[in-house]
């Protein structure tokens, strides 16, 4: 069946040069905010329905505005940028008929067909010379104007060609279209080099326009939906308005006579029973939720079709919820929002498939359905009911014939929606670059989905499905050791890296063990990584084991016992780290030694070169252990005994024994560091208890563990959101 297989967006916003897989069903675009997943949306409707109208100067890729100034100052190879849009059509034997113009040539044999829409200048040359007599009218009718003493000359507009382009750009730029042969491109589509494209010239009446409207239909359901009851406000939409509007273009409107009001008794009655069967399954689950709450009464879909006001107005239908089985009902107004706005969805993407099916003469056979954020209004449940029966409602209305085929392209924020889904349909939009030169590319979940081998893919997707879809949307991750790290985390942030709390961060509790698991899956998406671990320092002969740790035997019940088996403090000879992540991926180091003299560029992979796409690793790191006259150097194996020597002084006070890092009659600083470090890994002490301990306490009391803060303030840094300390007048910041 013939479906859109793929798209390429050039100089197009931040579009300035990406290719999109496109799932043969639905498509899910995520990212983080301001990557481009509703300008792919916006460029579709661009190209495909050819509204040079609408275009704006700054529609063009900021990264190709330098190329115009190029241009106007006459550089050798420049010229002026052009937007495109290329369709990739799979296709079969049936379908050849409906791309023939699409044909690069007589011989050519496969299964892709491709076009180019282009928005180019009409001719580069006559654009400069438009500037430059209008630049010289301007600057004639401004000659006599004297320069104030001290003043620049003024310059009458246009100054530039891009300022005269600003203005003018619908006259000088205009659609043209190409055919594309497959052969040319290699698998990334990059074209060979020399290729150019055959242009599609008006053959027998048709342009470039009518060829890609009788192969393609683009819709848009918008994420502005305004569902709001209030009355009078030219932005406020009622359910019931809407869906009498569906009836009005989809049915065939009839003078009153009692043929009329007859068809339109049986239509209310389909309509009802309709409605009825596409909402069974999602009214039941509601049901179990007790969704909307209005003591949780039966809800139904009523249509209610006034013959006397149905054909000449707004408000022939609503929508009504039943409050029993004796026919009470309420009207849509007094149920919320997000079930309001789910049947809005449903009807409005009926109603567009309506209007493709209900198309006479060349109909396109794809029809391409542009979601733009679903979940507005709705919570989880109601977000995984729809991405769920969305494919279904549409097939349930589907009486094309063989040979017509609709998909779905959808952009979210909801890791709901992705929980219902997996990875394969994602498409993930990264950001790249900033300024001008800020783009964004796009990566293809499918493809990583095929490429990784298990059970590191399996794990993912189910580690993700279960906890942390929302890592597709953040602007950078942290992963942290457990649960102690993920609780105390925004804690630790307020305090040493303030300017995080302006980020959208994603913190994954993946422990030592598994992180090596997710290196495939960062490093694929390219986002910027905060890594926080354990030393796990264990004696050479444990770690042999595939680097497993060995069962500790049972602790004293004492409070300062000690726990036997195969960890040892940081400090023994020949020490090994079972922390997989520190062996395997960053730094690929396994003794403790040389990971305690690691630096910090060892601990980092740099990303690109405005170091979006870092990672970088932090464990605990030797500090200086200070008590009355003794001083030594330590390093603690995990957070808690790491946080203890970051703090030693304030844990050793009687008042913060809830912590349980406080040792009684320690001989010497060296016996409070080894009973420390027992203490915390013997098996009566509950690290949760903890976390909980500390969230407790006052948080000026005490100091964020050097090897955090450091990994915290690294990724401030990196994402450029280190705030600034504001000097009072009259004296130093504090």
């Amino acid at each position: 069946m013939m479906h859109l297989n793929k798209l390429a967006i050039r100089n197009f916003r931040r579009l300035a040069d990406v290719k999109i897989d496109l799932d043969r069903d639905i498509s899910i675009f995520v990212g983080a905010n301001n990557s481009g997943k509703t300008s792919v949306g916006h460029a579709l409707n661009f190209f495909v329905n050819a509204t040079r109208d609408r275009v704006s100067f700054h529609d063009i890729s900021a990264c190709r505005w330098s190329d115009i100034d190029a241009f106007q100052a006459g550089n050798d190879d420049a010229s002026l940028p052009v937007l495109s849009l290329d369709l990739w059509f799979t296709v079969e034997q049936d379908d050849l008929h409906r791309v023939l113009d699409l044909l690069p040539r007589l011989e050519w044999q496969g299964s892709q067909v491709g076009v180019r829409i282009a928005f180019a200048p009409r001719n580069a040359d006559e654009s400069l010379a438009h500037f430059n007599e209008r630049h010289q009218q301007a600057q004639e009718a401004v000659a006599g104007i004297e320069t104030p003493e001290g003043q620049e000359p003024y310059i009458a507009s246009p100054r530039s060609l891009r300022e005269f382009l600003e203005g003018e750009l619908g006259k000088e730029y205009d659609f043209k279209y190409y055919v594309l042969d497959g052969a040319q491109f290699n698998d990334d589509l990059e074209p060979n080099a020399g290729y150019e494209p055959q242009e599609l010239l008006r053959e027998q009446g048709r342009t470039g326009k009518d060829i890609i409207s009788s192969l393609i239909k683009v819709d848009f359901l918008h994420a502005q939906r305004h569902l709001s009851d209030s009355e009078g406000g030219s932005r406020a939409e009622e359910l019931s308005r809407h869906l009498s509007r569906y009836y009005q273009r989809n049915l065939q409107r009839h003078e009153e006579d009692q043929n009329a009001i007859r068809a339109l008794a049986a239509s209310e009655a389909l309509l009802n029973e309709h409605l009825r069967q596409v909402f069974a399954d999602t009214l039941e689950r509601l049901a179990q939720l007790g969704y909307p709450g209005l003591t949780n009464p039966r809800l139904m879909i009523k249509s209610a079709l006034n013959p006397a006001t149905v054909m000449n107005s707004q408000d022939g239908a609503h929508v009504h919820y039943a409050l029993n089985d004796e026919g009470l009902t309420l009207p849509d107004k007094y149920n919320g929002l997000g079930f309001k706005n789910l049947i809005y969805m449903v009807v409005e993407l009926l109603d567009l498939h309506a209007q493709w099916v209900a198309t006479e003469e060349r109909r396109p056979p794809v029809h391409l359905v542009f979601v733009e954020e679903p979940e507005a209004h709705l919570h989880a449940q109601l977000q995984q009911v729809f991405v769920n029966k969305v494919r279904e409602i549409l097939a349930a209305e589907d009486d094309a014939p063989n040979g017509f085929h609709t998909q779905l392209a959808l952009t979210t924020h909801s890791p709901h929606i992705l929980y219902e889904r997996g990875f394969q349909p994602i498409r993930y939009f990264r950001r790249e670059g900033n300024g001008t030169q800020q783009a964004s590319t796009v990566l293809n979940l499918s493809a990583f989905y095929r490429t990784t081998g298990n059970p590191s893919r399996d794990f993912l997707e189910r580690y993700l499905k279960l906890t942390h879809c929302d890592l597709f949307f953040a602007d950078a991750a942290v992963l942290v050791e457990g649960n102690v790290e993920r609780l105390i985390m925004p804690q630790m942030i307020a305090k040493a890296a303030p300017g995080l709390r302006s980020c959208y961060l994603s913190v994954l509790e993946i422990g030592g063990a598994y992180a090596h698991l997710f290196r495939t899956l960062i490093e694929f998406l390219g986002i910027t990584t905060l890594v926080v671990t354990d030393l796990d320092s264990v004696t050479p002969a444990a770690a042999v084991d595939e680097g497993e740790e060995a069962e500790p035997a049972e602790a004293e019940d004492e409070e300062d016992g000690v726990a036997t088996g195969s960890t040892c403090t940081p400090e023994t000879p020949n020490a090994v780290t079972s922390n997989q992540m520190l062996a395997r991926w960053l730094p690929a180091i396994s003794r403790i030694d040389e990971l305690l003299a690691a630096d910090a560029a060892a601990k980092t992979i740099s990303g690109d070169a405005t170091s979006m796409g870092s990672v970088r690793v932090t464990y605990p790191c030797t500090v200086n252990l200070t008590r009355g006259d003794e001083q030594i150097e330590r390093a603690g194996r995990t957070l808690e005994v790491a946080f203890a020597f970051d703090n030693l002084e304030w844990t050793q006070e009687y008042d913060n024994r809830e912590l349980r890092l406080r040792i009684r009659a320690p001989q010497d600083l060296e016996d409070l560091a080894l009973k420390l470090h027992n203490k915390v890994h013997g098996s009566n002490y509950k690290k949760t208890d903890f976390a909980l301990a500390l969230l407790a306490k006052d948080p000026d009391g005490w100091t964020v563990p050097r090897y955090i803060a450091e990994g915290l303030q690294w990724l401030e840094d990196t994402l450029g959101v280190a705030e600034q300390e504001i000097e009072e007048p009259g004296g130093a910041a504090e």
